[in-house]
């Protein structure tokens, strides 16, 4: 299980990542991946993901850790790439192709995809794989696969069990385009990121769409992007479903007001958004006009509502 409060598990079938803003500065999978334990190095090369703290520039799919999540029955909330972004440029379209096959052949999970980059998850749904069709098609194309292949734990073919007649012609049998059980998500940690992210994360296409606001470094106006116009079903549907706040924790973390969590939480409530305030960090403080003062919290992480002011302990989870 996961020590991530709103995820039950986190599955990584990617390893290896680059920073790209702020947020990543103190980035926790970096210095994991520093330590050069066992799934922290290339198994085709033997080389680090990072070193000395910092990435390598390294970045792969492991087919060891593809079909995981193939083998739990019990339905999870699963975050995919904890450690990693799925939507790097150092991935192919087909590795990201074969993870999304996946997700397709474990319809009971709930797949929760946040990326930094979201420029490349619009551009992987809008175009195809060179070769084969648009990238609706290959989606449906994976789910066919239903009775085909996947790889397992020595990255070559194996039958999943064997195909029946329809499995592969029936679509019937498969939910529609976007899949029902992969949530879309960036992260953001200020109002620029925030305006170059979100954006491009409602031009692309998904059951629900959330925002991870972690690291909190400074404030963020979610106003635009979680009231719905009223023009349209589809307009008010191509808003935020979900938002995640959180002030930042271990070696570095910088300060978290705990005023950009209550503004966040303020908005979404009016908005009837689900928020999630996950923790306010090793360095929360309050402020005012004037002056700002720390607060002092037995979790490292600022991580037990217990002990935050009241009208922050909000867990809540969209409707699936």
């Amino acid at each position: 299980m996961s020590a991530i409060e709103w995820t039950d598990v986190t599955w990584n079938p990617v390893r290896g990542c680059s920073r790209v803003s702020e947020g990543c500065r103190n980035c926790y999978a970096e210095r994991m991946a520093s330590r050069g334990l066992p799934g922290q190095r290339s198994p085709t090369t033997g080389e680090p993901f990072a070193r000395d703290g910092h990435w390598t520039g390294k970045v792969e799919l492991i087919p060891s850790k593809l079909n995981e999540p193939l083998s739990w029955r019990k339905p999870r909330r699963v975050f995919v790439n904890s450690m990693s972004d799925l939507f790097h440029e150092g991935l192919s379209n087909e590795d990201i192709e074969r993870v999304f096959a996946v997700m397709t052949l474990a319809p009971h999970h709930t797949f929760q995809v946040l990326t930094k980059r979201p420029e490349r998850m619009r551009e992987w749904f809008s175009s195809g794989v060179p070769g084969l069709e648009t990238r609706e098609e290959n989606v449906q194309r994976a789910a066919e696969w239903r009775g085909k292949v996947v790889f397992d734990s020595r990255g070559s073919d194996r039958h999943l069990y064997p195909p029946r007649a329809g499995d592969v012609s029936d679509r019937r049998r498969w939910p529609g385009w976007p899949l029902p059980n992969v949530w879309l998500g960036v992260s953001v940690e200020n109002q620029k990121t925030a305006d170059e992210r979100i954006p491009l994360l409602l031009q692309t296409p998904a059951a629900k769409r959330f925002v991870s606001y972690e690291p909190a470094l400074g404030p963020v106006d979610f106003g635009p992007w979680i009231q719905p116009c009223g023009c349209t079903v589809m307009v008010e549907h191509r808003r935020l479903d979900w938002v995640i706040v959180g002030g930042e924790s271990g070696p570095g973390a910088r300060a978290f007001d705990v005023a950009w969590a209550r503004v966040t939480v303020r908005q979404c409530k009016a908005a009837g958004v689900a928020c999630f305030v996950k923790q306010l960090g090793a360095k929360p403080r309050t402020s005012d006009r004037d002056s700002w003062e720390w607060l002092h919290l037995a979790s490292s992480k600022g991580g037990d509502p217990a002990e935050w002011p009241v009208d922050l302990r909000v867990r809540e989870f969209p409707c699936e």
